[in-house]
């Protein structure tokens, strides 16, 4: 049977992590701590493999189910969807501002705090 947002919020946490199903791979991962996790098994290549959407209700039932269903239409054309997401964070991650700021953090604690500013602006500047 599919979950419906009112049994979602009435679920209790138990002493071990289980999974409620949603169907066509959506479930709802439970932890004890009473966390709740949308996660998506999906088979690719022979291979059982799992996705995660988010957590409840950060991401509603409505929108998980979305995600379901675009998640199996990249599967059906073969395309591996957590490659795609690797891909994806990939590239966000490597503009030059990421790369000039991450190089900032590592450098600048042993830095002058004259030092340090003067880099940043010129960083922000240029």
């Amino acid at each position: 049977m599919a979950l419906s947002d009112t049994s979602i919020r009435a679920i209790k946490p138990r002493e071990r992590p289980y999974k409620l199903f949603d169907g066509r791979g959506l479930y709802l991962l439970v932890q004890p701590s009473g966390g709740r996790w949308w996660r998506l098994k999906y088979r690719l290549g022979g291979k059982e493999k799992s996705l995660s959407l988010g957590t409840y209700p950060d991401v509603s039932l409505k929108r998980a189910r979305q995600h379901r269903e675009e998640t199996r239409a990249l599967v059906a054309e073969g395309i591996d969807p957590s490659v795609v997401r690797k891909a994806e964070q990939f590239q966000q991650d490597q503009t030059l501002e990421a790369v000039a700021r991450e190089w900032f953090s590592k450098r600048s604690p042993s830095w002058a705090k004259s030092h340090s500013s003067a880099i940043m602006s010129r960083l922000e500047r240029w």
